[in-house]
Order: C-alpha cells, then structure tokens, then sequence
C-alpha cells in the first residue's frame, strides 16, 4: 500500500468520495470549502486510487474527514490503514488531537481505532452522524 498526501484535492480522492459519498451512499453535497484548507491522503494499492480522506486543522487540534474506502477494497483492513497514515501525518504537524464526524453506523470501527464518542447524535443530509475524539501520543 502506498500513501501520497496531497495539498490539494486530486482528482484520484474525488472519484473515490463520488463513488463512496454520492454514487454509493446518497449525498449530494460531497464537496464544500473545506476542501480547499485540507491535506488530502490517497492509499493506492498496486497504483489503483482505493481510499482517501482529508486533514485539516482545528479549533482542538486537526480533523479528519471524508474517510472512504472503495468498496471492492473494504473488509481488508485499509480504513484503519489510512486512519493510521493520517493520524502519523497529524503528529507530525505537532497535532496532539484528532476528531472525526462518524456515520453513526460505523461508530464502533472508530472506537476499535481508539476514538471515543462525544455529544450527542446530529444529521448531516438525513444521515445520523456522531463527533468522536482521540487523543494522539
């Protein structure tokens, strides 16, 4: 698996975040302003573009958003890779924290990756979505 960050959103991500986002899940409003102040993470495998999400700094720290995995590629353990590239990526920044905006019904993938949930519940276009916090060492 090879990873590239970008400072910019390449065309690779955003075909990921269509197909994962738009095509697969519904959304329609995939892409917004964030964009443009995030780094971007691609995980290739053998040159295929198959996951992705974003990095940008917050109030608290940095975020991660956008996480997707192609899904002819899930179930082989690249989500937790890529969450594992960008949080490397974060401490090298000096980011001490991360947050995330989980789909609630993958919550428990993100506590196995070590976040904790915050807050309560919200919807983000009708899709029930949770914050949760790690604590980077």
């Amino acid at each position: 698996m090879k990873f590239i960050i970008y400072d910019y959103l390449p065309a690779e991500a955003k075909l990921i975040r269509e197909e994962v986002f738009c095509a697969e899940q519904g959304f329609i409003n995939e892409f917004d302003e964030t964009d443009n102040i995030s780094s971007h993470l691609v995980a290739f495998e053998n040159g295929v573009p198959v996951a992705t999400c974003r990095i940008y700094p917050n109030e608290n720290g940095y975020c991660i958003g956008r996480i997707a995995v192609i899904k002819a590629y899930r179930g082989k353990k690249i989500g937790a890779q890529i969450i594992e590239e960008a949080e490397n990526y974060i401490r090298g920044q000096g980011g001490k924290q991360v947050s995330l905006s989980a789909q609630t019904r993958v919550e428990e993938f993100y506590r196995k990756q070590g976040y904790s949930s915050f807050g309560a519940v919200y919807l983000d276009e009708d899709c029930p979505h949770i914050k949760m916090i790690k604590k980077l060492n």
